[in-house]
């Protein structure tokens, strides 16, 4: 079997002779009338065409060659004979073409004895040659890593991959088409910020030369931002678009990934949990035509009714510990006790708490509502007036994982610049995701800021309702440069 190499260097000389036959071995347009998926709709309707596709197989039969081209809409199988183009322009397509290669090819439309429906062609031309050959039909691309590296060849050797991706187009259409009807106004914040925040996440910084100041990426859909056209005025704004946190890789988490965040000026968390299940069956629907999900060996029925549970109790009952009342030290003798591993750099009560919580999870299949956070991992969400402990902030459960985020937001200046300054005290303490302080923001929320709901969701939400690693639902994964 030949080498790479040899049959690059094979194709590199076949990429010579049709230059030096005149021909332009990568024209810049072609004349092609139709689309494959088209024709093959209304065969019965058309004669002539002008077709043009990737060569995906190649067979010889006497004077006769059959292949079969793909345009990324169908594939159509084609017949060449020598009778219909003549000797030399046969011999020539025998001699430089390769599967691979991408073609036009005009002829007339017929069905085979077979019944397959297929192109007689009477003419051809190079559109592109290939230089390096595809991977075997049958085994492709085997090793994840190689598939998430050429996701080229994975999308076009796998229907599958090309249906998620157009499944996830439609996903986040369809969100923006919910929030446009609801009323809401789509708008862009800041990517580069001098200080990061609307989240508990590690940053990515650079260095910003024309104003020769270090800047972030954003770790949050303009969260803060957003707050500011509260305060500006505005009453119902959303985003979509791309954030960066500069933190672990796992099936769940990504370091550079789409969000949704909305805001919404005189509703609460309340109002906000019955338009997020209105939000999620519209998404879920559109998308995959179903609300019933196979999720890590969970089966979820997102159109039963939406628990509500207390994370008070339920950190209780898997691990023995209040959150609101047990200390630091008895926290982390429980998260001993359990064999529970977590990073012991910056490690504080805040993590604790959350650490504990991240073990309960695995265990709820939902679709719920998890409710009466503590303050500690809400430092942007408004208190509980009965508990000042528990904050007004919930998180969607599917499947043993957070799907979402929303709260009240807080909007009082005083409290909000006291629970920031609580932050950059344990970022400065070696708590890389803990939040910074923002002088801008309190100095908005001096000038007032109605009650406000506030909500993001990641494509971890498609991810889980595809049951795939968030990785492998990305188009094209981060990775690490081959050596």
């Amino acid at each position: 079997m030949a080498t790479i190499d040899e049959i690059k260097k094979e194709r590199l000389k076949k990429l010579k002779a049709i230059k030096s036959a005149g021909l332009l071995a990568y024209p810049s347009s072609c004349k092609r009338t139709h689309r494959i998926k088209d024709v093959l709709e209304n065969f019965e309707r058309l004669s002539r065409v002008i077709l043009a596709g990737r060569i995906m197989a190649l067979r010889k039969h006497g004077k006769a060659i059959f292949f079969d081209i793909y345009d990324g809409s169908a594939k159509i199988q084609v017949f060449l004979r020598q009778n219909s183009i003549g000797e030399k322009g046969f011999q020539f397509f025998l001699d430089n073409f390769d599967i691979g290669d991408f073609i036009e090819v005009e002829g007339e439309l017929f069905i085979t004895k077979r019944e397959e429906r297929s192109l007689n062609a009477k003419d051809y031309k190079i559109l592109s040659k290939s230089l390096l050959p595809l991977p075997e039909k049958w085994h492709g691309l085997q090793e994840t890593e190689e598939r998430l590296r050429k996701r080229y060849l994975d999308i076009l050797f796998n229907p599958k991959v090309k249906e998620m991706i157009e499944k996830k187009a439609v996903f986040w259409n369809s969100m923006r088409d919910f929030f446009l009807k609801k009323g809401f106004l789509e708008v862009e914040t800041p990517v580069l910020e001098t200080t990061a925040g609307g989240a508990d996440a590690k940053p990515f910084a650079t260095h910003h030369d024309a104003l020769d100041i270090d800047v972030y990426l954003r770790i949050s859909m303009g969260e803060l931002w957003q707050k500011k056209l509260m305060v500006a005025g505005f009453e119902k704004t959303f985003e979509i678009g791309r954030q960066f946190r500069n933190e672990g890789m796992d099936a769940e988490h990504l370091q550079d990934y789409t969000q949704m965040e909305f805001y919404w000026a005189y509703a609460d968390h309340e109002q906000g949990m019955e338009l997020i299940e209105e939000l999620y069956k519209y998404v879920a629907e559109k998308t995959f035509g179903t609300l019933k999900f196979k999720i890590k060996n969970f089966d979820v029925d997102l159109s039963q009714k939406w628990e509500k549970y207390d994370y008070r109790s339920l950190v209780s009952k898997y691990t023995g510990i209040d959150v609101f009342d047990d200390s630091f030290v008895e926290m982390k003798k429980a998260l001993k006790k359990l064999d529970i591993k977590y990073d012991k750099k910056g490690f504080n009560k805040t993590r604790a708490i959350d650490t504990l919580w991240k073990h309960c999870r695995k265990k709820i299949k939902g679709p719920g509502f998890l409710i009466n956070l503590p303050v500690e991992v809400s430092p942007l969400a408004k208190r509980n007036e009965k508990n000042p402990k528990m904050a007004f902030k919930f998180q969607p459960i599917i499947a043993g994982s957070e799907l979402g985020n929303g709260y009240s937001e807080l909007n009082d200046p005083i409290d909000q610049a006291e629970r920031l300054k609580a932050q950059q005290k344990l970022r400065d303490a070696g708590d890389e995701e803990a939040q910074m302080f923002d002088n801008d923001f309190i100095e908005a929320l001096e000038y007032g800021m109605p009650p406000t709901f506030g909500y993001g969701v990641s494509e971890r939400l498609f991810s889980f309702l595809m049951d795939k690693p968030v990785r492998e639902c990305q188009i094209f994964p981060l990775m690490r440069p081959k050596k």
